[in-house]
Formats: C-alpha cells, structure tokens, sequence
C-alpha cells in the first residue's frame, strides 16, 4: 500500500485539523464530523524526514542549534532546480513560520496606520495580522469571471496611493490555486515600484503546482527592484510539516537583512530547533521523489471531487487550480445563504469545510476544501457532500 492510501487517525493527537472541531465550528459532539478545511494533509511526512528528525532525538541532547551551510546549500539547489531561482546562502534568513515572518516585516517595514495592500479573497492571516498590528488594511478586490482570478490594475494603482507602504502578495494564491503569469507579476512590481512600495511574496504552495503550469519567484524576475522584495518559502505546506514551525524568508538586500536582524534581537529570537533544521535539510535536499508522487495524488483527487460534485449538484462549480490541495467550490447556484450552507454540512453532512467569508467578503458564496488525504477519505467526503445538498 503507498503511504498517500494509508489512513492515519489523527484524533486524540493535538491535532488543531481533528480535535478542535467543537471550539472553531461552535458545535456540540463534533466526534463524527469529517474535517477537510486546515490546510495540513493528512499523510505522513516523507520517510527521509522523519529519519532526519528521528536520529536527532536518538541523539538525546536538544541544546541550542545552528543552521549549516549544507541546509542552506540544500535550499539554494532546490530553488535553483525547481524554480529557476538563482539565490545566495547569506540571502536566507530563518523564521518559526511564514504568518510569523509575515507579523516581522510588517513590523520591521511598517509603522502604526500605515497602509497594507491584500487583494482578496485572500488567506485570513494577511488581514488580519495588520489589523491587529494596528496598520491600515487597504483591499483590492480580484476580478472574478467564472471563478477564475486576476488583478483590476487599474483599481490595483489606485490602491496603492493610499499611503500603501507593504504589499503581501500570495504567489500562488490561497485560497484560488492561481499560479500568476510573468506578465502579471512584473506589472505588480512595476507598480510598487512607481510608488516606493515594499512587496513580501508568500511562496509557501510555490512547490504544489501543477506539471502543466510553472511557479515563478517574484524575486527572480525583479531585476534592478529586486531590494524592495522579501520572499517568504517554507517546507511546511510542501512536506506535511506545519507543526515543525520552519520558515526562511529571502532578501537580496543587505540593509534589509540587517533591519530584520535587528527585529529578531530585539524580540529574543531563536534559530530553528534542532528537529526543524533537519526536517529543512532532509525535505529539500532528498524530498523530491515524494514530492512527485504527492502532486499525482492531490491531482487525482481533485479530478474525482469537482466530476462527482458537478454531476450530482447542479449548484456546485469548481475550476481545478493551478496549484495547492484546495478546492475553491462555487456554491452561488444554489441559493443558499452561507449559513444555511454551513448548517447543512456540518449537521447533515458531518462535514467540515471552511466557509469563504473567512477570505473577506468577496469570498462569500465558496467553500474551500482541502484533498490532501487518502482518496478513501476523500469519496467519504464528497458522498458527505452529496448528502448534505441533496
């Protein structure tokens, strides 16, 4: 049996996904609720991975840790062979996760009222980290035509006056799998350029896209503008290890390096534990194989999800993205209100996905859904499905 059939019970384990369906969904015995909406996979990490992290708890001793320059070598290779991205060891900085990374540059970059622009519907933590950092959220909304994505740049310009220090741009984007296009890509910097405006690139799903489309880093194709871009990467989402809490961001400016730097003096910083640089280097330097093999699975998955769906409700449209193991389902057809969908799911279905307002209002209307698991687990989910709407 391949690992991406076997399915591991995640209840009882601490699992914020299995346990703790009761305080985010406000219900009561959430014990037969099938959840399919934090964005972790329930297949085990790569067995390459959790050799590395077993031989350093062997070890026995968990003293205070470095990273080496093979674990940054094992970076540069991966960037370099898997998107064309040609970076420097002394580029990397290291950081506890990408939402935390984010809540650095914010601050390091940023100052109370400032403006920061998100283009929604957009992963939850790039509003709401500025709003509780008391900056000013500034939103350009996509375009949506049939559930496909782009920028308003005309609209996108215009956001940018207004006293717009930091873009957060989520490249591919979460929760719409889009894998932007060179040519949109170079307009955003062009025009944060025009306007002196900082650009932090979150490529965490960089590594999940699809064979028939390309991920392009934002930095690698910003030329002389390339100082005003910090790329935040991360094994986490690529490799099942959201729990190890590891992030690099990446700066080909020195004075910007110095100034994040100085942030994490300032707020007593550590290096990343001696299990998180070992998942780091053995994810990226031996992953690919597993890598492969899971892009294959989440495909199939998501081909079984939007056929089964489209053909048994009627209501249901999904476009397969680019990228990511999470559908985006239109549900506008239907006529139902969100929370008259939440409520068939969770009590008629006993299925949990999340709603989209949680990605800002425009994402009222769609449910994401995650298929990163067995496909057993994923037929049990959509006949959940087919049961709560029929």
């Amino acid at each position: 049996m391949s690992i991406f059939e076997e399915f591991i019970d995640r209840r009882e384990t601490r699992s914020i996904k299995w346990d703790r369906l009761e305080e985010v969904y406000g219900i009561e015995n959430a014990s037969n609720i099938l959840p399919m909406w934090i964005a972790d996979m329930d297949f085990a990490a790569p067995q390459v991975v959790i050799d590395a992290m077993q031989e350093v708890l062997d070890h026995g001793v968990f003293g205070y840790s470095y990273i080496c320059d093979e674990c940054k070598d094992g970076i540069q290779s991966w960037l370099e062979q898997r998107h064309s991205w040609k970076t420097e060891n002394e580029w990397m900085l290291f950081h506890h996760g990408v939402v935390p990374a984010i809540a650095t540059v914010i601050e390091t970059f940023t100052e109370d009222g400032d403006g920061i622009l998100i283009t929604p519907p957009v992963y939850p933590p790039f509003f709401q980290v500025p709003e509780l950092m008391e900056r000013t959220i500034v939103e350009c909304v996509m375009i949506e035509k049939d559930r496909n994505y782009s920028i308003d740049f005309v609209e996108f310009e215009k956001a940018l006056q207004q006293n717009v220090k930091l873009f957060i741009l989520c490249n591919p984007h979460n929760p719409g799998g889009i894998v932007w296009t060179e040519e949109e890509l170079i307009k955003m910097i062009e025009l944060c350029a025009k306007y002196d405006v900082f650009i932090l690139s979150d490529e965490i799903h960089a590594d999940l896209v699809f064979p028939e489309h390309r991920h392009i880093a934002l930095a690698a194709i910003a030329g002389d503008e390339a100082h005003r871009i910090i790329t935040c990467v991360a094994p986490t989402k690529t490799f099942n290890l959201a729990g190890v809490q590891a992030a690099i961001m990446i700066a080909t400016d020195k004075e910007v390096r110095a100034k994040l730097e100085q942030n994490a003096l300032a707020h007593g910083q550590m290096s990343l534990s001696p299990f998180a640089a070992a998942a780091v280097k053995s994810a990226y330097t031996q992953g690919g194989p597993w890598l492969s093999e899971l892009l294959e699975i989440i495909s199939s998955n998501m081909d079984y999800v939007i056929t089964e769906l489209e053909e048994s409700l009627p209501g249901i449209k999904i476009n397969k993205p680019h990228g990511t193991y999470l559908l985006w389902i239109d549900y506008r057809d239907t006529g139902l209100s969100e929370k008259e969908m939440m409520d068939k799911l969770l009590t008629k279905g006993r299925i949990a996905l999340e709603p989209g307002s949680k990605y800002g209002e425009s994402g009222i209307g769609f449910l994401r859904m995650n298929v990163a698991c067995p496909l057993s687990t994923v037929k049990d989910g959509v006949q959940r499905i087919i049961t709560a709407l029929s």
